[in-house]
């Protein structure tokens, strides 16, 4: 189970001109009815095993940046490449504390993944972008899907058992899940670069892609179905960075960071004898490594991060190119995309047969080399040769025209084709990614030498002197790993008024009426038709003071007994600061309520084989697995 905004990725590649699978819904009946995704993989955590010792043990003392980071590359390759060997699972090594622990994952890994229901998006995403981050809400953002292995209906032998009645005001619940990232071991300078550059730039492009992606779904009831999910993905984000960079203004919450920052500055240099040796002035060295990003930056975003070439088509021959380059290298040496326990998940992705339209591939990439052109100037050399003479428009059309790479035969083709073979390549956008390879590998040496390597060992720094001084009390940063949260389902004030932990589905038929039944507050037809047959006074949607952020979407949210209760969707506009710093003051996590989804299951949807498959925690005709 996940969200509806999570699985719409599949929805989206699933769908048609004919049947627009995100916004009229989907139901499998019978189990022969479940619609197998085109390529999503489910991770499921195995095992945690700390190699710090390993990783740390391969830098030694007087390394220069270069060696340090490549040295540091070849030992977390080289453990995963044996994890993998030996358990045959998924095996990533994962930084914590900013390079102060470093963490072996062990995964089981699911790649036949069928869809099993899916409600239509005006009920998962009522209210759009206007009560997106916003509570109350009223929202069914749920998704099911079931995984399959050798064909057959895998087998689980724990879950968590469904709690009908779901969650209750003043309940301590737990939320388990993968939090993308925060920032809140950061030191000062990195919280003001994030604030002066890394926001700010992030802003202006979320506006421009936006403003076209808007334009071209105005055009057509098909270019709004093919470019949904993509728009919705850049609204969410523009949104959620928005109340970002507005915390990272807000002097109340840099004077918190400050006073943080000063304790622990305070306290390494009045007990030096706790610390294991002198850690010097690692959050100068953070400060001198951001000097050197500072000077980059731009480049890196454009070539390295690909933001100069927004097209799907460009992803999947920079995959190729590098994919040759990188398979001739010992697993040591390569990038860490290239590594010989990812290459499984690389080429996965690469060979998907998800629909690619060129009409929206010229578009975002004629918009993206504008960009390009408007940053770098037009007597850029590397612009000039990028353009050929054309225009950012006619390049892109050209572009899109000469590749042959939306064919996944043509791509299993070139996956297995030498460097050389590669080079030697007509199609255009091989050729492209060719052409920009060398300054975009450039600019990552650069970075990951001289910013990341410096910035990992200053935090390591930190982050010791943090475990001398205070233990583990403070958690690391998200990483987008397993983190469990708890917190108390409980309501707020704002504004001079209560706002309390729960909406109804009564409310959610208050909400449209009052906004006039029209986008985005517009119900769906089966919601209108069988509103009598729905218990109105059930709970919909709840709040908590669970420690949620972006990357949580999907969490299941459980009781003190271990029973789903509600799944995680969103935050209010008051966490959007979790990322910095933590509060439950007004902060809030939003989630489904476990009572909510049988309610619409049964009585709008007529999905009982589903609904019964929950409360029983077994499909029809099989045994049951362990709770």
């Amino acid at each position: 189970m996940t969200n509806h905004h999570v699985g719409a990725d599949c929805l989206q590649k699933l769908s048609t001109k004919e049947r627009d699978m995100i916004e009229l819904g989907f139901y499998a009946k019978t189990p022969e009815e479940e619609v197998r995704c085109l390529d999503l993989e489910l991770n499921v955590l195995q095992s945690i095993e700390d190699v710090t010792g390993t990783i740390n043990a391969a830098v030694t003392p007087g390394m220069s940046g270069a060696e340090a980071n490549q040295a540091r590359r070849a030992a977390m390759n080289n453990v995963e490449k044996e994890s993998l060997d030996a358990t045959g699972l998924r095996s990533d090594v994962v930084t914590l504390y900013h390079g102060g622990l470093y963490h072996l994952y062990r995964f089981k890994k699911y790649t036949d993944v069928r869809l099993v229901f899916a409600p239509e998006k005006a009920i998962a995403f009522f209210g759009g972008d206007p009560d997106n981050f916003e509570f109350p809400r009223y929202d069914l953002d749920i998704c099911f899907f079931r995984v399959y292995e050798d064909g057959k209906p895998a087998r689980i032998e724990h879950y968590l058992k469904w709690s009908p009645t779901g969650a209750a005001e003043g309940d301590l619940v737990f939320v388990s899940g993968h939090p993308g990232r925060t920032d809140r071991l950061d030191t000062m300078a990195h919280i003001q670069f994030l604030r002066d550059k890394t926001f700010p730039n992030a802003m202006r492009k979320l506006f421009r892609r936006e403003v076209i992606l808007s334009a071209y779904s105005a055009a057509s009831r098909e270019n709004a179905r093919r470019a949904q999910d993509d728009l919705f993905g850049i609204q969410n984000s523009r949104k959620a960075r928005m109340g970002m960079l507005a915390g990272l203004q807000d002097p109340a919450i840099l004077g918190r960071k400050q006073a943080e920052e000063d304790k622990l500055r305070k306290a390494v240099a009045e007990n030096a004898a706790k610390l294991k040796e002198p850690i010097g002035d690692p959050w100068s060295e953070v400060a001198k490594a951001l000097e050197t990003w500072d000077g980059i930056y731009c480049d890196q975003d454009l070539l390295e991060n690909a933001a100069a070439f927004n097209s799907k088509l460009f992803h999947i021959a920079r995959t190729l190119v590098r994919l040759a380059d990188e398979s001739a290298m010992p697993n040591a040496q390569r990038l860490r995309e290239y590594r010989e326990s990812n290459l499984e998940s690389l080429k996965f992705e690469l060979f998907s047969e998800a629909p690619i339209y060129d009409d929206m591939e010229t578009l975002t990439l004629a918009d993206s080399l504008t960009m390009l052109v408007e940053t770098k100037g037009m007597d850029n050399p590397l612009v000039q040769k990028i353009l050929a003479g054309r225009s950012p428009r006619e390049q892109a059309a050209r572009l899109i025209e000469g590749t042959k790479l939306r064919s996944v035969e043509v791509r299993k083709e070139l996956a297995q084709a030498s460097p050389q073979a590669l080079r030697e390549s007509q199609d255009s956008m091989i050729q492209l990614a060719l052409l920009v390879d060398a300054p975009a590998r450039e600019v990552r040496k650069v970075y990951e030498e001289q910013i990341e390597e410096p910035m990992r060992q200053a935090y390591a720094k930190l982050a010791d002197a943090r475990f001398a001084l205070y233990g583990t009390e403070v958690y690391p940063d998200a990483t987008f790993t397993l983190r469990l949260a708890f917190g108390l389902v409980k309501g707020y004030e704002e504004a001079g008024r209560h706002v309390r932990p729960f909406t109804t589905m009564a409310g959610l038929y208050e909400r449209s009426q009052e906004q006039g039944n029209v986008y985005p507050f517009e119900l769906p037809q089966r919601w209108i038709k069988r509103k009598g047959k729905l218990d109105l006074d059930t709970p919909f949607n709840f709040v908590s003071t669970a420690d949620i952020i972006g990357g949580n979407s999907g969490s299941p949210v459980v009781n003190r007994n271990g029973e789903f209760v509600g799944i995680i969707f969103d935050g209010n506009i008051q966490s959007l600061i979790l990322d910095f710093i933590y509060t439950e003051d007004q902060a809030r996590a939003v989630s489904v309520h476990s009572a909510a989804i049988l309610e619409a299951l049964k009585k709008v949807y007529s999905a009982d084989r589903l609904a019964k498959e929950l409360v029983a925690g077994q499909a029809a005709g099989r045994s049951p697995s362990k709770h």
